[in-house]
Parts: C-alpha cells; structure tokens; sequence
C-alpha cells in the first residue's frame, strides 16, 4: 500500500516575488492546477501527476515539483512551480 499523496495543488507565482509580505502563495499565484497521482513513474524516477492541463513529477517527501508541463509545454521563464501548503495540517 502506497503511503504516497493522491494529489497536490501545484501554484504557479512569478519568480521575482521575493516577500509576500503577509500573503500566501496561493494569493498571487497566476494559475493553480490540482493534479492526481496516475500510478505512473515520470522521467525523474518521480511519481506523475496530471490534471487540469498540468503534468507533473513530483517528490512527495519534500513536496518538489521535479519536473513540470503546462498545456503540453514547458513552463514559461519567470515562473516558479510550487506545491500549496496543505490544509488543515497546522501549515505543514
């Protein structure tokens, strides 16, 4: 049995935000996309993950987007990829 997250929110934030000043990434992301574990391993050795147009490697024990693709092309330069904080978890 996997102990492997089933999806994540992955948020895509301008890179030259350097202070949030207060605000979570999730509120000046340009797109979020929630993605699904597909069972598959991705080029990385990760586990993909896909769904709302994104596809995605992931590391789920530190929570790395490893490797990424937004509507079949690699993501714009000047934009990050990062995994929202969970919910309800005490911010972890």
């Amino acid at each position: 049995m996997s102990t492997e997250p089933q999806s994540f929110e992955i948020l895509l934030v301008p890179d030259h935000i350097q202070n949030l000043r207060g605000q979570s990434a999730a509120d000046r992301a340009l797109r979020s996309a929630v993605v699904e574990a597909t069972g598959e391993q991705g080029a990385t050795g990760y586990p993909r993950y896909r769904g709302q147009g994104v596809e995605a490697d992931i590391d789920p024990s530190t929570r790395t987007v490893e490797a990424l693709l937004v509507d079949g092309a690699e993501l714009d330069y000047g934009l990050i990829a990062m995994i929202a904080p969970e919910r309800g978890r005490g911010g972890r």
